[in-house]
């Protein structure tokens, strides 16, 4: 129970440091300079632009309140309670942003270099949500319901919403009428195509696990010690060496990269003649890893 409640404890204190690190990206790197790189935010960007009389961050809770509203009624379980956490809190630490440290031009006068952070910041918030089992709602809802009437899958769904909120940012609404923004909306297509693999990767890293393949004659001690201190299951397999001629044993097993440090130290402290196979992996299912249901 307790180790449960300590999983829970830390599971919610990641989803919220992914939800500020995408709204420092958004309020102090995206908004000032006009950056919409797709999700609500990107709509909110573009509508305190046009229509001045609310700000971005009200603009962004409005939308999603309302995209809620939306995803509640037609996907129903689809759209669970993180993801509702998420996108208010992502609204709200917004709107504490503009209310506290109030912004009336970009922190630098380098975009290049503020849309590296914004695609970051936005980039890896996203992928610790992701990495919680939730999301921070927005066009992920739009992605889901085009699913659910469409033979979009929802990857594809989510890059064509995203995809024209950011071509939106080539028109510009001001004083002087309609005119084209070729840098902003160049600068807004790169940062949606870059957080794509931005996202993946980090997604990737943090999912990162060791499979290793171990040929030994000593079993009986690293099999102990896989069991019993580094918690893990491991799979015995009966071996014979072509090259030797000898019987050996194979044990096979997956963990997490602190864990496989140890793993391997271990393993030539008992046996220095052991052959190891370590190979990298971030799709790891079954138990004391991802859940297959997921």
């Amino acid at each position: 129970m307790a180790k449960t409640n300590r999983l829970n404890l830390k599971n919610w204190l990641f989803m919220n440091l992914g939800v500020l690190l995408m709204a420092i990206g958004i309020y102090f790197f995206k908004a000032p300079n006009g950056f919409a790189t797709g999700g609500v935010s990107g709509v909110a960007i573009i509508l305190a632009n046009v229509l001045p009389v609310l700000t971005q961050s009200v603009y962004m809770m409005i939308i999603n309140v309302l995209l809620l509203i939306v995803g509640v009624i037609v996907l129903g379980k689809e759209c669970g309670i993180l993801t509702i956490y998420c996108s208010l809190m992502l609204s709200l630490e917004n709107w504490l942003f503009e209310t506290l440290v109030p912004l009336s031009a970009p922190l630098t006068s380098y975009p290049l270099l503020e849309l590296v952070y914004a695609v970051l910041l936005t980039g890896v918030g996203s992928a610790i949500i992701f990495k919680c089992r939730a999301s921070s709602g927005g066009t992920d809802i739009v992605a889901l319901v085009l699913k659910k009437y469409t033979s979009m899958n929802v990857g594809t769904a989510l890059l064509c919403t995203d995809f024209l909120i950011a071509a939106m940012t080539f028109i510009r609404f001001g004083e002087q009428g309609i005119s084209i923004d070729p840098q902003t909306g160049l600068f807004s297509l790169l940062g949606l195509f870059a957080k794509v693999f931005v996202v993946d990767d980090i997604i990737d890293s943090i999912n990162l696990c060791k499979s290793f393949t171990i040929i030994t004659v000593k079993p009986g001690e690293i099999n102990d010690y896989i069991l019993k201190e580094i918690k893990h299951g491991v799979t015995v397999i009966s071996a014979h060496g072509a090259y030797t001629g000898e019987n050996k044993t194979v044990l096979m097993t997956v963990c997490r990269r602190s864990e496989a440090i140890r793993l391997r130290k271990k393993v030539y402290e008992i046996d220095p003649g052991a052959f190891m196979i370590i190979t990298k992996t971030s799709e790891i299912m079954g138990k004391g890893f991802r859940d297959n249901t997921n």
